[in-house]
C-alpha cells in the first residue's frame, strides 16, 4: 500500500528575502522500499512534502518511523525507489538537513558552546553563541553540561542542530523525555524558530496531541505505509487543545494509530 499527499505550506512562514536563513527545502520519496534480509519495511513508499512544511509522523513502534527517518537522512539508502531533496537525490548525509534526536548526546569534556560549535570552521564561536541565544541559553555558553537540566541540554542539542541554518530539521522524539512543562516550553521554541525560519520539519512522536499541537500535516505509518494523511488547519499558536476541531482531529488520528 502506497499513499501520497501534499498540503499547503505553512502560515506565518517568511517571504523570500524576510529572513537571512537558508529556505526550507522540499523533501521526497518515490516508491521507495526498504528491506533489513527477509523483512522489508516499507513497500512502493511515496510521500512529497513542501518546503518549509512542519510534519508529524504518528504511529505504533515497529511501524517503520525510523527507518523513515533514517532515509530522510541519507543515514539508510532506500532498497529500491529515490529519495530527494529539493529534486536531487539523496546520497549520503547532506549538510542542508539535521537530526535532533530523544537524547542530547552533548560531549561531556566540551563546554556548551563548543558542544554547538563542534564542527569549528571560521567565527565558529560568535555563531555559535548567537545559536545558544535563539533557544534562550544566552550566557551559559562556558557552561559544562552537566550543570544542565535535561531541557537546557536539548536546547543545546537544537542550537547544535540550526546552527548551520539547515534547510530541512529532522526530530526524533525530542521531547519524549521531558517533564509536561519543559516540554511544553520546548514546544513553543520550535514553533517560533520554525516560523521565523522556514526550514522544513518533519517530527516523529508518539504522542498525538503533540503532533496535532505542531505540525501542519499528520501521518499515520501503520506497518510501512501510510495509513492517513491529514491537514491540520488550527490557528496559531495552538495552545488550546481542548478545542472541539482539535480533539476531533486527534480522535481520527488514534482511531488510524
Amino acid at each position: 500500500m502506497s499513499a501520497v499527499g501534499e498540503a499547503r505550506a505553512p502560515q506565518g512562514r517568511p517571504m523570500s528575502g524576510q529572513a537571512s536563513s537558508r529556505r526550507g527545502l522540499s523533501l521526497a520519496l518515490a516508491g521507495v522500499s526498504k528491506a533489513f534480509g527477509a523483512t522489508s519495511v516499507l513497500r512502493g513508499f511515496d510521500l512529497r512534502i513542501p518546503a518549509g512544511q512542519f510534519v508529524a509522523v504518528v504511529g505504533r513502534s515497529g511501524g517503520g518511523k525510523s527507518t523513515l527517518l533514517r532515509l530522510m537522512t541519507g543515514l539508510d539508502r532506500p532498497s529500491g525507489g529515490r529519495v530527494e531533496i529539493d529534486g536531487r537525490p539523496v546520497d549520503g548525509l547532506d549538510p542542508a538537513v539535521r537530526l535532533l534526536f530523544q537524547e542530547a548526546r552533548l560531549v561531556p569534556w566540551q563546554t556548551v558552546v563548543e558542544n554547538v560549535g563542534i564542527a569549528r570552521g571560521d567565527g565558529w564561536r560568535e555563531t555559535a553563541l548567537g545559536a545558544l541565544a535563539d533557544v534562550g541559553l544566552a550566557g551559559r555558553g562556558e557552561d559544562w553540561p552537566s550543570v544542565l537540566s535535561g531541557g537546557q541540554r536539548q536546547r543545546v542539542a537544537l542550537a547544535r542542530a540550526l546552527v548551520s541554518r539547515p534547510g530541512i530539521l529532522l526530530l526524533d522524539e525530542p521531547f519524549g523525555a521531558l517533564d509536561a512543562l519543559t516540554r511544553l516550553e520546548m514546544h513553543k521554541l520550535i514553533e517560533g524558530l520554525w516560523r521565523e525560519r522556514g526550514f522544513t520539519t518533519v517530527l516523529i512522536t508518539h504522542d498525538v496531541a503533540e503532533a496535532v499541537a505542531l505540525a501542519d500535516r499528520v501521518i499515520v505509518l501503520r506497518q510501512g505505509a501510510i495509513a492517513l494523511d491529514i491537514e491540520i488547519d488550527l490557528d496559531r499558536p495552538r495552545r488550546e487543545l481542548a478545542d472541539p476541531r482539535a480533539v476531533d482531529l486527534q480522535k481520527r488520528i488514534l482511531d488510524e494509530v
